[in-house]
């Protein structure tokens, strides 16, 4: 068995932005932080500067202060050759402190931004994504940039600034030997451009394979994905599968270590040898009666030859690794690039009060512009303040596309869903959030304490008041029977608690947050007929004086409710309250009769 290696979401068509034009929108990312990066290059400039100034010093060590046995100026000159050493190693801890404190900056916006973006992503993206993909764009795609934005945009200024004072000097000292030195350096800037490339494309690669791996081990080693696999006797078969996928992963990390590797060691085998090459030329120029070069210019020169090996290598090194981290880059560009459908108005509308009436007025909606006829048809009804709804059909009729449109986890294609008269997309999202509460057939728990959780509703709450939200739901007697009673750890997705018990503790998690208009999408239908009998009495306490709208599988919870609606083909079919409807005879009737073949009466 293989699990998916691959998002079922691709990114959306655009065009692909110009190298130049990325390196631009990466420059942005540190604009805020601009006068720390000026220091940077202060201190920069500052090292380059003090560094090649012990060649100059050491020249006339050897050229002036022992030969001529000049004791005062040979100290002088010492102590300065220390004290430049002394200065370099303070400006390279102050610059790697300031540059690395910016990019873990630089890295904290660039996730809190693609977290933010994701929080206001449409419910549709999360499911046709994987959640394992999700986390290793931040996770691994953002980790990856690190080195690129603590210490590579830094490590480029800094090399730059130190080859350019290297070369300036050198050419104060010889400019013969100067450009014999300079001679292959157009060459080894093409090579590190192609060696780029390569690992560019290479990483774009391994980035996915990353996050194909990341996706399974979420799915696999889930509490939902073990129970999965060793009740279907598949646990060899995904640790296989998961070997074939880190394979895969092995073999990209090695081709991105190794692309190049032995171009670059070639660069720098030829600029170990540059010293060799120097002392030859100037003994070359000694003995065809050329200029003169003295012991004391030709140390020197060597000095900051072999000082301008480092960053010269350093530099290319770094040109190579810049454009590895733009396959990063793009990556998370292309999240946060991502259209966001559903988004707050210019001018929201935010009500103080809210009674909780709930209109659909001519209401159509479709997932996507394929889709043959639309989810839902021409809905229009209303449900008054304080009143309560029934949704029932058919499995694919549209009842739970209903109740997603009224605390707008989609947008309506046609018409508008209103509360309190006010349609919900002219609504600001608090208001929204305070309005509608919503209870769903799969209760989502974190890994956290029983308070914690609930408190996610209310996180001001007291002790009182989820005390009082849990007996509302019938669940605080079981809380306190547990040996840590609320500060009971819950477990992944709530699995040291039952069915029933998550459902209640979900039923007192919306109590604390008080909602005026509640939506129950079929919040019952998996459980057995005794704790359904149980739940549905949190359930009736939770309803009370609220707008209810109950998606409903199991008629046996919906027959007090003021009005049933069925769908059928996300058209409404029939309307009337459970007397009415039986009477009827019609397809609500037809329901109830199949219900009752397989459902037993509740106790």
């Amino acid at each position: 068995m293989r699990l998916h290696t691959e998002s079922s979401w691709t990114p959306p068509p655009r065009d692909r932005e110009q190298p130049p034009a990325e390196v631009r929108r990466i420059l942005r990312l540190f604009h805020p932080y601009r006068g720390r990066l000026a220091v940077v290059g202060l201190l920069v400039g500052a090292a380059s500067l003090v560094s090649v100034a012990s060649p100059f010093m050491l020249r006339e060590i050897l050229d002036t202060a022992i030969p001529q046995g000049r004791t005062g100026l040979l100290s002088l000159l010492a102590l300065g050759m220390i004290l430049t050493a002394v200065m370099t190693s303070v400006f390279g801890v102050l610059q790697t402190l300031i540059s690395t404190t910016v990019g873990q900056r630089v890295m904290h916006d660039l996730r809190t931004a693609v977290y933010a973006q994701l929080q206001r992503m449409p419910l549709a993206f999360f499911t046709r994504t994987r959640t394992g993909e999700v986390q290793s764009r931040i996770a691994n795609d953002i980790g990856g940039m690190q080195a690129t934005v603590t210490s590579t945009a830094t490590s480029l200024v800094s090399n730059l600034t130190a080859v350019v004072a290297t070369v300036v000097a050198m050419l104060a000292l010889d400019w013969r030997l100067t450009a014999v030195s300079l001679l292959l350096l157009p060459l080894f800037v093409w090579i590190s451009r192609r060696v780029g490339r390569e690992r560019k494309k290479i990483t774009t690669q391994r980035q996915k394979q990353m996050a194909a791996m990341a996706a399974t081990v979420t799915e696999s080693l889930s509490v939902s994905g073990i129970l999965l696999g060793r009740t279907m006797g598949r646990a060899d078969s995904l640790t296989k599968s998961f070997a074939e996928e880190s394979e895969r992963l092995v073999d990209l990390e090695v081709r991105s270590s190794m692309a190049g590797r032995w171009r670059m060691s070639t660069i720098g085998i030829v600029m170990a040898a540059m010293p060799a090459l120097i002392y030859w030329a100037a003994g070359f120029a000694l003995q065809s009666g050329g200029p003169q070069i003295s012991i004391g210019t030709l140390v020197a020169f060597v000095s900051l030859q072999q000082g301008l090996f480092r960053p010269a290598v350093s530099l290319l090194s770094t040109g190579v690794q810049m454009q590895t981290s733009l396959a990063l880059f793009q990556r998370i560009f292309e999240y946060l690039d991502l259209p966001v459908d559903i988004t707050e108005p210019e001018k929201p509308v935010r009500l103080e009060k809210i009674s909780g009436e709930v209109r659909f007025e001519h209401v159509d909606f479709a997932y996507d512009d394929t889709q043959t006829r639309p989810t839902l048809d021409g809905i229009d009804m209303t449900v008054p303040a304080g009143g309560s709804l029934a949704v029932v059909g058919p499995t694919g009729s549209g009842k739970s596309t209903l109740s997603y449109l009224v605390p707008r986890l989609y947008d309506v294609t046609r018409g508008r869903v209103a509360i309190d008269g006010v349609d919900v997309q002219d609504l600001d999202f608090d208001t929204l959030a305070r309005a509608v509460g919503v209870v769903s057939q799969e209760t989502y728990l974190f890994h956290a304490s029983v308070a914690e959780n609930l408190r996610f509703a209310k996180p001001d709450a007291t002790e009182a008041e989820i005390e009082a939200a849990a007996r509302a739901a019938q669940i605080h007697d079981h809380i306190a029977s547990l040996p840590d009673g609320y500060d009971t750890l819950v477990g992944e997705r709530g699995y040291r608690f039952s069915g029933g018990e998550k459902q209640r503790l979900a039923i007192a998690r919306t109590i604390l947050r008080d909602p005026p208009v509640l939506i129950l999408d079929e919040a019952t239908s998996a459980l057995d007929t005794r704790t359904e009998y149980a739940v549905q009495q949190a359930i009736d306490a939770l309803s009370a004086g609220r707008t209810t709208i109950t998606i409903a599988h199991r008629l046996s919870t919906v027959r007090d409710a003021d009005q049933i609606v069925v769908l059928d083909a996300g058209r409404i079919a029939e309307r009337g309250s459970h007397d009415e409807l039986i009477e009827r005879d019609g397809r609500y009737a037809a329901l109830v009769r199949r219900d009752a073949q397989l459902t037993p009466v509740a106790p």
